[in-house]
């Protein structure tokens, strides 16, 4: 069975899911918004493109699938996302030092991303 893409939402999308606020080679994941159930490229775009308020996503939730790789298109969820390459232990995530790569494809992924998980998921 083959799963569709969900849409994604942002402004001046790239097939890669970069927007017009982060348009780096590494900027290719899409985050599914809780308050909304919706893929947003970025925060500031679904803040542009809103009239809504977002909410976190709390940590007895990170089994939910929620961010997109755009180069592969596979839904990974929040856990997925924040192993990394799977070195990350549970209650660690801050201090953690592991490259930040999709573990479907290997795609590199922003690495200061971390910086603002805290405006996505409860840390």
């Amino acid at each position: 069975m083959t799963m569709s893409s969900p849409i994604i939402h942002g402004i001046s999308l790239t097939p890669l899911t970069q927007c017009s606020h982060w348009f780096s080679a590494l900027d290719i994941i899409a985050i599914k918004m809780k308050c909304c159930n919706e893929f947003y490229a970025c925060i500031s775009c679904h803040a542009a493109l809103t009239k809504h308020n977002t909410e976190v996503w709390k940590k007895d939730e990170r089994g939910e699938k929620a961010l997109f790789c755009g180069s592969c298109k596979s839904v990974l969820s929040i856990e997925e996302y924040m192993a990394g390459d799977g070195k990350c232990e549970e209650g660690n995530e801050k201090e953690r030092e592991v490259e930040s790569r999709c573990p479907k494809c290997n795609a590199g992924w922003n690495p200061g991303c971390k910086n603002h998980w805290n405006l996505y998921f409860e840390i």
